[in-house]
């Protein structure tokens, strides 16, 4: 039962099962309403879903896997109580983990692409878990690439659902489609998405780099805070949070096509659920001095991600 519990911690089960909400909010709340707005009706079946959940799950955890495999020496000076690989789980065991993990996510992800005779989709699910096992290795010792890497792939989440939604729409209305804005707005409103979530995911990556600061400056890491120092690396960070503020209040402003009652309710969400939970991400930010400090703040990244995803229960009421 200890051993379970301690694989379940290395494929990192809540990030999981928050990917697996994601995909399925993505395909629900935001593909389905923009499909019924202009008369197409929901397209993906079940099973494509429930595959392309499988193929985003089990990739993640094997990549999970795999960077705790690299990063032993790393995490016995980070956190040396949380360790699992080497500890209740054999590094032999942890690869053997990862590949079947990653294998089973591949199997899934090619599928979904042979159904829906899509390459750019197959090469995707090939792609991803080789870029995971890159970063794991060298790229995430790199200065700023790691982090690019891991961010640019949580922005490919939302729009897979766009494009196994197009490839669908190509199979079924190929003749009238380019006549049609629906692909525009599937890639539009997905893309918002996946656009926050690249940079929620950049700002978490690099706060989380703060956190890990002592063990990779004992292992010659070229993280930001190694290269530049916590002030400058602060100073980015905040400018990235400065930035995704600012789209925020560019797409709430410019695109965002609500009546006014619901405009109000968009309003709200956006000012409590997002802005607000940013700028304490801001204030906790300037507060850290110890690892622990960086810990809470990027957590609470992470919680602003999963009230950011959760803006697509509240903006369906718009269409």
């Amino acid at each position: 039962m200890e051993q379970f519990k301690d694989i379940m911690r290395l494929v990192r089960w809540s990030n999981l099962l928050f990917l697996a909400a994601l995909v399925w909010l993505m395909e629900k709340w935001v593909a389905t309403p923009v499909l019924n707005a202009a008369a197409f009706g929901e397209q993906m079946p079940w099973y494509i879903l429930l595959l392309l959940i499988a193929a985003t799950t089990l990739i993640a955890g094997g990549g999970y896997v795999i960077n705790d495999y690299f990063d032993v020496k790393i995490d016995r000076i980070n956190r040396p109580d949380e360790v699992v690989v080497t500890r209740s789980v054999s590094k032999p065991a942890a690869m053997r983990l990862s590949m079947s993990l990653s294998g089973v996510g591949i199997a899934c992800g090619l599928i979904v692409a042979l159904w829906l005779r899509s390459l750019p989709i197959g090469i995707l699910f090939i792609l991803i878990p080789g870029l995971l096992w890159f970063y794991s290795s060298s790229y995430k010792r790199l200065f700023m690439i790691g982090n690019l890497i891991i961010a640019l792939l949580a922005a490919v989440t939302p729009l897979l659902v766009a494009m196994v939604n197009v490839a669908l729409l190509q199979i079924r209305y190929a003749e009238i489609l380019p006549y049609t804005t629906l692909v525009h707005d599937l890639y539009a409103w997905l893309g918002g998405f996946a656009l926050f979530a690249f940079l929620l995911t950049w700002i978490r990556e690099i706060i989380k780099d703060m956190q890990d600061q002592m063990g990779d400056r004992e292992l010659e890491c070229h993280s930001m805070p190694v290269v530049w120092g916590e002030r400058w690396t602060k100073i980015f960070v905040s400018i990235l949070i400065v930035l995704t503020l600012a789209t925020i209040g560019h797409l709430w402003y410019h695109i965002l096509p609500f009546p006014t009652g619901w405009m109000n309710l968009s309003t709200r969400y956006i000012a409590l659920g997002i802005v607000t939970p940013m700028l304490c991400v801001l204030w906790l930010l300037w507060s850290a001095k110890i690892p622990s400090d960086y810990k809470t703040c990027q957590q609470f990244v992470k919680f602003t991600m999963l009230l950011g995803m959760l803006y697509s229960i509240c903006i369906v009421r718009g269409f």
